[in-house]
């Protein structure tokens, strides 16, 4: 990728020596403070050297561009940043500790409220951790419409990220165009679901329901007109001289300070790092899909935006490739121990309707150790962590929050930049609060 950078000289007319007219640069002052170049003269004296006290502000916790309840203390030298302290805990909502009180299919809906804007991809990762522990094998068919899942969620998480990105740099229509696309899914999400946001889809050993019918048309079309989204975005952002001004060589960090503060998804890969657990640890049969690892140069807010936007393109191949290996059969586990029995079963069939009755009231038991399983999450890697005791609750319950891990290179970030910039660099981590305080 060629340099991006423009340089410009700017300079004011003065005269020389002889009287004729030079150019004068902007800013180079001379031992007495005049702006001097090549024995100019007629040039008024700079401006004198303002000292002021450091400032200290709180950007949020209401304020919009902190995207949720994030206050922000910064230190200011004019509108320089000098610090920045990130303050959270305000969404705090006890998560795991609730987890240790729940049966495993009881901790799912908890899974919602972390990331709430990519739902469907927390459920997956807990169920997989779940199914880890409990050494389940899920059907040929859960595990394509759990990729199916996983990618919707990348691709509406992105879309949130790109339209309130674009509002905090001055740019409306991208985001109507990223919202318009985000409902579509929506629609999706709620045909299989029942639900727009909070979905609950898995279960340990399968999933709430298998897609209707009308799903799989409804997802083909929308991979079919998406990618002309994706192209006015680009034509519109890409190469904006006001984007490229407020993206370019903002809150850039080198491939070595990415990986020192733990960074993983777009924020890891924009940076030069080319690490994706799909690729890298694969799961749900991820290394048999053909799809490119989006990795960036400069590790800057722009890279970043393209990094995002070209993921896009990318979970959108493979939808396309999802949808054309799709099997036919079961998306549950065939054992009445860990998948309740139909309705109609459990009130025609004593057998079923016992093994309803030990499910609900004793839930699934795991048995005695712990499993940790990573997935790459729109935002990074999430990981779950579970210790069981041998019953059907976690003695504990971990989450690896990539929002909240990406969240702590923020003062490295804009330290140096203006305040302006902070707000480009704060809605370049793409952080849900939800996740951050759990």
């Amino acid at each position: 990728m060629s340099k991006r950078t423009v340089e410009l000289e700017l300079a004011t007319p003065g005269l020389d020596a002889q009287g004729r007219p030079a150019r004068v640069p902007l800013g180079a002052t001379g031992p007495a403070g005049v702006a001097a170049a090549a024995g100019a003269t007629n040039v008024g004296p700079s401006e004198p050297e303002l000292v002021g006290e450091h400032m200290l502000i709180n950007l949020g916790p209401q304020h919009p561009a902190t995207h949720g309840v994030l206050r922000l203390v910064v230190e200011l030298d004019g509108e320089t940043v000098v610090r920045v302290i990130p303050h959270v805990g305000y969404l705090h909502s006890g998560f795991e500790k609730l987890g240790e009180y729940r049966h495993y299919n009881q901790i799912i809906p908890l899974t919602d409220r972390t990331d709430y804007l990519s739902p469907m991809a927390n459920n997956i990762g807990f169920a997989l951790a779940a199914e880890k522990l409990m050494g389940i094998e899920i059907t040929p068919r859960c595990t394509v419409l759990r990729v199916i899942a996983c990618e919707m969620s990348r691709i509406i998480s992105h879309m949130v990220w790109l339209g309130t990105t674009s509002i905090d740099l001055g740019a409306f229509t991208p985001f109507l165009w990223a919202f318009q696309q985000r409902e579509l899914i929506y629609n999706l999400q709620e045909m299989w679901t029942g639900a727009r946001l909070t979905t609950s889809v898995t279960r340990v050993g399968g999933m709430m329901a298998d897609v209707p019918d009308d799903f799989v048309t409804g997802l083909r079309e929308f991979t079919q007109s998406f990618p002309r989204t994706l192209a006015e975005i680009d034509r519109v952002l890409t190469r904006n001289s006001v984007w490229l001004g407020r993206t370019q060589g903002v809150g850039a960090l080198t491939a070595a300070e990415a990986i020192n503060h733990s960074l993983s998804g777009p924020m890891l890969r924009a940076s030069g790092v080319p690490y994706d657990l799909r690729k890298d640890k694969p799961y749900l049969d991820y290394e048999t899909y053909d799809f490119d690892v989006v990795v960036g140069e400069h590790g800057d807010v722009y890279d970043r935006y393209l990094v995002r936007l070209e993921e896009c393109s990318q979970s959108n191949r493979i939808l396309e490739q999802a949808l054309n290996r799709l099997p036919d059969g079961p998306v549950n586990v065939d054992d009445p121990r860990v998948i309740l029995p139909p309705k109609s079963r459990a009130m025609n069939d004593m057998e079923a309707m016992i093994y309803h009755f030990k499910q609900v009231m004793d839930g699934v038991k795991a048995p005695v150790g712990e499993a940790y399983v990573g997935i790459e999450n729109p935002k990074g890697e999430l990981g779950n962590y579970l210790v069981s005791d041998g019953t059907a609750k976690p003695v504990r319950w971990r989450i690896r929050p990539p929002s909240f891990i990406n969240l702590s290179a923020l003062p490295k970030m804009a330290e140096g930049h203006l305040l302006s910039d902070l707000i480009a660099i704060n809605a370049s981590v793409d952080i849900v609060m939800g996740e951050v305080d759990r």
